[in-house]
C-alpha cells in the first residue's frame, strides 16, 4: 500500500478525499493515514537515540574529595576553640608572672593530676575526695531541679491555658522572679532547720521560673485553629493537653528546662559556700581558707565543665523535639 502526503489530501462532502483530480475511497485514506502515523512513530526513537548519543558522559568524582571535605569541616570546627583556649592560657601565664600568689597553668595542671589520682578517698565526713564533692552537688541539683520541673511545668500549662490564671499569677511571678537566689537561703534555713534541705530549696525556687514562663508562652502560642478543631471534635481536656498542647509546647518546655539546669548548677555552688557540708561549693570555700589557690582554679574549671556538659546534653535532647 502506497504512502500519501497528508497536505495533498483534501476532504470532500461525499465522505471521500481527493489528491489533485483522482478521487480516493475513504477506507483507503484511513489506511494511508495510519501508514503516515506509523512512519512518524518509527522515526521518533531514532531522534531520541541521537540525543542519547550526544549526552556527555558523567565523570566520576575523585576519591579523595570526600576526605578533603571532611578535613576542612573538622578544622573549621576545631581550630577556633583551640585558638581561644590558647589565648586564654597565654593571658593566664602573663598574669601569673606579673601577680604574686596566682599559680600558672603548669603548676595548676600538676596539682590537678595529684587531685584526680584519688578522687574518691574518705578521711572523715568533712574530708573527702573531689569526686564525692561533685556527686553530692549533682545530687542536690537533681533533687531541686526535679521538684522544680514537677511543679513548674504543670503550672506553666495552667497559666498559659487559662487567661484568668495568667492574670492572677502575673504580678506574683514578676515580683519573685528577680529576687537573688541567695536571698531565699535564710528562709530555707528557718523553715527546714537544716543546711541540705535549705540548699535544695534555693535550687527549687531559682530553677522554677524559666520552666513556668517558657511553658506558659508555648501554650499561649498554640494556633487557635487547633483549639477550634478540638471543640468541633468535642475532645476532653486531657486529650487537648496530650494530643494538641503537649506536642506543640514541647520545644518551648525543653528550652525552659535547659535554662533552668544552668541556673540550678550556678546556684548550688554559692549555696554550698554558705551552708557547708560536702559539695563543690563548700570545697572551694575550704580551699580558700587553706589559701590553696591552685585547687580553687581547678574547682572553677570543674564547675564550668560540668555545667557545660549538663547544658549541652539538654540541648541535644531539645533538638530531637521540633514540631515547626
Amino acid at each position: 500500500m502506497s504512502t500519501l502526503t497528508i497536505k495533498n489530501i483534501a476532504p470532500l462532502k461525499g465522505g471521500a478525499h481527493t489528491s489533485g483530480d483522482t478521487p480516493i475511497p475513504l477506507a483507503e485514506s484511513k489506511d494511508n493515514t495510519m501508514d503516515v502515523q506509523a512512519s512518524d512513530k518509527v522515526a521518533m526513537p531514532a531522534a531520541n537515540a541521537d540525543n542519547m548519543l550526544q549526552t556527555p558522559a558523567v565523570v566520576a568524582p575523585r576519591s579523595d574529595s570526600k576526605l578533603v571535605k571532611l578535613a576542612r569541616q573538622f578544622f573549621a570546627w576545631a581550630i577556633p576553640p583551640m585558638i581561644g583556649l590558647s589565648l586564654m592560657i597565654v593571658v593566664w601565664t602573663l598574669i601569673s608572672h606579673q601577680s604574686q600568689g596566682v599559680p600558672g597553668p603548669i603548676s595548676t595542671f600538676k596539682a590537678a593530676t595529684i587531685l584526680f589520682s584519688d578522687p574518691f578517698y574518705i578521711n572523715n565526713p568533712n574530708d573527702v575526695g573531689i569526686g564525692w564533692n561533685i556527686l553530692n552537688s549533682l545530687q542536690r541539683v537533681a533533687t531541686g531541679f526535679g521538684l522544680a520541673a514537677l511543679v513548674g511545668i504543670p503550672m506553666g500549662f495552667i497559666i498559659g491555658r487559662y487567661e484568668f490564671m495568667s492574670r492572677m499569677t502575673a504580678p506574683i511571678i514578676s515580683l519573685l522572679k528577680p529576687v537573688s537566689p541567695l536571698a531565699w537561703l535564710p528562709i530555707g534555713l528557718l523553715v527546714f532547720k537544716a543546711a541540705n534541705p535549705a540548699a535544695i530549696w534555693v535550687i527549687f525556687i531559682s530553677a522554677i521560673w524559666p520552666m513556668i514562663i517558657n511553658t506558659a508562652v508555648g501554650v499561649s502560642k498554640v494556633p487557635q485553629d487547633y483549639m477550634n478543631v478540638a471543640k468541633v471534635l468535642n475532645l476532653s481536656e486531657w486529650k487537648v493537653v496530650t494530643k494538641i498542647l503537649f506536642p506543640y509546647v514541647l520545644p518551648y518546655m525543653m528550652t525552659g528546662v535547659r535554662l533552668s539546669i544552668g541556673v540550678a548548677w550556678l546556684v548550688i555552688v554559692a549555696a554550698e559556700m554558705l551552708t557547708g557540708g560536702v559539695g563543690i561549693g563548700f570545697w572551694v570555700w575550704d580551699e580558700w581558707n587553706n589559701l590553696n589557690v591552685e585547687h580553687i582554679i581547678i574547682a572553677i574549671v570543674i564547675v564550668g565543665v560540668v555545667g557545660l556538659l549538663l547544658e549541652q546534653g539538654l540541648t541535644l535532647l531539645a533538638k530531637r523535639f521540633s514540631y515547626e
